[in-house]
Parts: structure tokens; sequence; C-alpha cells
């Protein structure tokens, strides 16, 4: 984010989240988002030279990051920003798959991921949106070894992936309705207790949106943009 204090300000108001900042970052300003006082997400505040577009990225877990970032150069992936290092939390990469998908990578000391979950204001999902599924999981299952399965008999390039037969996250591929601007990305959704609600007010804080409430694979779904043009979308789960 561009300016980090106004962005918690929007989240606060639509999540409910509270903040602390872990210490200082080698790539600027951060702090950890919470619920209840566990944490369930991270936002950092992009140094003023580097003129990058905001976006939500999404972490993959790896024992090893020094050499999953080798995996991804020889497996026609980019590697952006490390390995380094994060204090004494991990190590992480900031990479792209070969389709030009941002991703993250993290090797953590403990606990991966939120450490919070199944609750309103945290990250229930994360889906890779590309070109063609088919052809891009396979960089990530020989990263990562995932299992898949296709979920939709309706839509053939829709795929899940799956850890210890646990669905973790899908690929979906589009074609030509990717959207021109965004290219192949990752997208987080939130669960909220109301999409539309949840949509409303995400307008009022500022933000927009971009895709409006409707019925989608695993509840009611709504697209936005915080105000600094980070995309994910609000998800009220059918559990």
């Amino acid at each position: 984010m561009h300016d980090l204090e106004a962005i918690q300000d929007f989240y606060s108001g639509l999540f409910g989240w509270s903040y602390y900042s872990p210490g200082p970052r080698q790539l600027g300003p951060y702090v950890r988002a919470t619920i209840d006082g566990r944490d369930v997400a991270g936002i950092g505040e992009l140094l003023p030279d580097r003129h990058l577009s905001t976006t939500w990225t999404t972490y993959l877990a790896s024992d090893d990051a020094d050499a999953t970032a080798e995996w991804i150069r020889c497996s026609g992936g980019t590697v952006g920003v490390g390995p380094l290092t994060a204090e004494d939390a991990g190590r992480l990469v900031l990479a792209s798959d070969p389709a030009g998908a941002p991703f993250g990578v993290w090797q953590g000391q403990e606990l991966v991921g939120p450490a919070l979950v199944g609750v309103p204001g945290t990250p229930v999902w994360h889906e890779l949106i590309t070109y063609e599924a088919t052809a891009v999981v396979k960089f990530y299952q020989a990263l990562f070894g995932y299992e898949t399965v296709s979920a939709d008999a309706l839509d053939t390039d829709y795929l899940t992936l799956l850890v210890d037969g646990r669905p973790v996250a899908a690929v979906h591929g589009v074609g030509a309705a990717l959207p021109r601007r965004r290219g192949p990305h990752w997208m987080t959704y939130f669960e909220v207790t109301d999409t539309d609600a949840a949509a409303r007010r995400a307008s009022e804080l500022g933000g927009r949106v971009l895709l409006p409430p409707q019925e989608g694979r695993t509840g009611r779904v709504a697209t936005v943009a915080d105000p600094e043009g980070a995309v994910f979308t609000l998800l009220r789960t059918t559990r």
C-alpha cells in the first residue's frame, strides 16, 4: 500500500481489524491485522521509490524457500525478491509463475498462514485466475506437490488444489475473458456474514464494487477494490 495509515482505516471499517507492528521490515513499514488478538493478514507500505500497483499477495508454504526459489527459476517462473529472511519469523520469496501471476513463498518458523480462520473478516479461499488452468497447474504441482481434481463439470478448466486430500486453493482458466489490464493473478477471498452489506460498506469507505453481489460456486460473492485499487472478493459461504 502507499498510505498505510489510511488503508488500515478502510479494512478496520470493513472487517473490524485491529493492528500491531511486529517491527522493522526490509521491504518497508508493515503491520499485522488481527481479530480478537489473532493474526489474520499483513499489510505493507510500498517504499516511495517503488511505483508499483497495490495488490493482495497469496503466499504458498514451503519447507525450504531457497530450494523453492531455484525450482521456480528452473520451471519457467521468475523470482523478483529473495529469498530473504524476515527477522526471526521465516524466509520469503516474491515470484511469478510462467503465465505472469505474482505470488509469494513463505517458509515460517512456526505457524504458516492466518492464526484465525472460519470467521468473518478472515481469508477463506485463494484462487488463481489465468489463461489456461491445465497448463499452469503443472508448475504449482512441481513446486508444491499439489493433487488436483476437476471441481466443476460445467467448467472443465477449473481445478481444485489439494494437500493431503484437503482443498486449499483453485486454478481457474478463463481464456480471453481474463481482464487485459490485470493479467493472470491470484484472488484472495474474505469471509463475510452478508455479501451485499459488505459490498455497500466497502463503497462507503472509499472502495469500489467491481462485480456486484451474485451467487458463486460456494456462496454469494462480490469483487471489490480498496481505495488504493487492491482487488479482493467478499464471500458469504454456504457451509
